[in-house]
């Protein structure tokens, strides 16, 4: 921004902050709480992954997008500018131009910066955003429409928040304007398949509000609000306002209308208005007893299933069963959300078996942008592969998924600090009385222990929060070798308030047993084999007769047993016959392994010979 700009927006900055200190409802300020939160996030900052699966999956990510040529990334929008084009497109899905993804890659790049300090990532965000600002036309044309233009004011928000680049917020104003005066509003809703428009038209419409309403809110400046609340999405979201189980909300898109969910949640943000709350939470509760997979994972075929029994029928045909990046995209940021909302457990559920079954799990991105898209779950069996085309979608959303990690692992208040994930990792809190660093230390989900070690300058009374998993029992907490009285009930936080000292130590037991989950109320005897909140497959690469799975779960746990190789379990079966596919974790399943997932258990295996 230049020195008069600059000074031009100060007196708006001003009147802002002095809204705010009378006690208005907005906080400008980077990753501020707002009046509507309850716990907040980290927003990037003083969270550092330890050696894990997920710090490789960030890093080998990280060195993917840096290592993609500037030049390629900006061919298209140059050609169609007029101006000299070095280097050569994409291909695949961007054969044309970088556009659906280019604000992604600006937000992921943006995010990776403010969570590692890594100048080079930001500074090549910086240097493709402002070559890209050169192909603008004056009137802030920048050739987007809705669906490009939404990831675009994502990326240039997160570069003035998270990048220390107020540039970003300049090209923004500049392009919002144009858009502003010539998109279409026609705004149709989408309509169930078969034969409806079940993305929307313009496609995806009514994911714009998130983005333009955290404009909003990072800057004060009304044209954001005002052209945020041209895509409320009321003909949806309406039917949630009063219920958790609408019976006319399937058929639709289901990524873009999970991540629709996000735009009401900043509605709410910007409004306090309590009916956002509320529909985002009969939201998630839908998705959670309608639409997801034991993983997670939901929308096979991209489509939210009838709730008569559709998610467990889909497993009867459909390979694709999850668009698995940008679905956990989509269902990060709605639990994110709802946490800082409301301050309620529950929703890290979610958030944990997205981070193994689905992000967590997906084939690395590589190459000339080979991507994974869909997770197969079928019935008959599955296999991880890339995705036919590059640079698809999932392309964009990978990304922010893996720094994304950063951000969920733990939440603050001014006298609490939150344990969301059991993830090897530390964190820097600044606490009133000093700055607290909490260790991590766990092989968590293989192991059921989570070490935590505390680190400060003085004695501090404060309170650790740790996620107790909806799923678990038992879960017990001991602080120096001591076990501690503070109730553990699932799907709450178990609260630990006391006067802590450095070099304090908590030791959590989260107890991890093999149980069947059915995939719907329908289908009582489709079921995963899940183990804590992992979902476990078997090899299917044998020729060896299928098993039917034990009435159970007391029999599941002495059918399986450990492996000699780590976190594999084998098959030990009561009538003595052999079994020589193991079980795996999903996660850990590379490309091109054929699997098995579901398994109706109360059917006899099918003779073969």
């Amino acid at each position: 921004m230049l020195r008069r700009d600059f000074l031009k927006a100060a007196p708006a900055a001003a009147m802002i902050v002095a809204s705010t200190a009378r006690g208005g409802t907005y906080s400008m300020l980077s990753g501020g709480a707002s009046m509507t939160d309850h716990i907040q996030p980290f927003q990037y900052e003083g969270v550092k992954l330890l050696e894990s699966r997920f710090r490789q999956q960030y890093q080998l990510a990280r060195d993917f997008y840096y290592a993609v040529p500037d030049d390629d990334i900006l061919h298209g929008f140059r050609a169609s500018a007029g101006l000299s084009t070095p280097g050569q497109t994409l291909g695949g899905w961007r054969a044309k131009n970088s556009s659906t993804v280019f604000g992604q890659w600006l937000s992921g790049m943006a995010r990776m910066y403010r969570a590692t300090g890594d100048s080079a990532i930001r500074d090549k965000a910086v240097q493709l955003m402002m070559e890209w600002g050169k192909t603008i036309k004056p009137d802030g044309d920048c050739g987007m429409r809705h669906y490009p233009f939404d990831k675009m004011v994502c990326g240039l928000v997160d570069l003035q928040m998270f990048g220390d680049c107020p540039d970003a917020i300049h090209l923004l104003s500049k392009i919002t304007g144009w858009a502003s005066k010539t998109f279409s509003r026609e705004n149709i809703p989408a309509r169930a398949r078969p034969d409806g428009i079940y993305q929307g038209r313009p496609s995806e419409w009514y994911t714009l509000s998130e983005n333009l309403f955290r404009a909003y809110k990072q800057t004060g400046d009304p044209v954001f609000k005002a052209f945020g609340e041209v895509w409320l999405y009321h003909a949806y979201w309406d039917k949630f306002r009063d219920t958790a189980a609408p019976s006319d909300a399937h058929g639709v898109h289901a990524y873009s209308h999970t991540n629709s969910f996000s735009s009401a949640a900043m509605a709410y943000a910007v409004t306090s208005d309590p009916m956002y709350l509320q529909i985002i939470r009969n939201a998630y509760d839908y998705m959670q007893n309608f639409q997801c997979y034991a993983t997670g994972g939901f929308g096979p075929a991209e489509t939210f299933m009838s709730p008569d029994g559709g998610l467990g029928r889909a497993l009867e045909g459909r390979y694709n069963t999850f668009e698995t990046v940008c679905g956990s995209w989509a269902g990060f940021k709605l639990s994110r959300y709802l946490m800082q909302f409301t301050g309620e457990a529950r929703f890290g559920d979610w958030i944990e078996r997205l981070l193994y079954n689905g992000i967590g799990a997906a084939l690395p991105i590589t190459g000339a942008g080979k991507n994974f898209y869909y997770s197969d779950y079928r019935l008959a069996g599955g296999m991880k592969v890339y995705n036919w085309e590059n640079y698809t979608c999932c392309s964009g959303t990978y990304i922010q998924n893996v720094v994304d990690y950063h951000n969920l692992i733990y939440f603050k208040s001014e006298t609490a600090l939150f344990v969301n994930l059991y993830v090897p990792s530390e964190v820097f809190w600044a606490h009133s009385d000093g700055e607290v660093k909490l260790v991590q230390e766990t092989n968590y989900p293989e192991a059921d222990t989570v070490s935590i070690k505390l680190e400060m300058k003085r004695k501090m009374k404060f309170t650790l929060n740790f996620r107790v998993p909806g799923w678990s029992s038992g879960m017990s907490i001991s602080v120096n070798g001591i076990p501690s009285k503070d109730a553990c009930a699932k799907g709450t936080w178990a609260s630990i308030e006391r006067e802590w000292t450095s070099g304090d130590r908590v030791q959590i037991v989260i107890p991890l047993s093999f149980r069947m989950e059915p995939v719907d109320k329908q289908h009582p005897h489709r079921v995963a084999i899940v183990r804590g909140p992992v979902v476990y497959v078997i090899e299917a690469d044998y020729h060896e007769p299928l098993f039917r799975l034990p009435e159970e779960d007391a029999d599941l746990v002495k059918w399986l047993v450990p492996d000699k190789i780590s976190g594999l379990y084998r098959v030990v079966l009561p009538d003595g016959g052999r079994v020589v596919s193991k079980f795996h974790p999903f996660y850990e399943v590379g490309e091109g392994f054929p699997y098995k997932m579901y398994f109706d258990k109360d059917q006899l295996p099918v003779s073969l010979w």
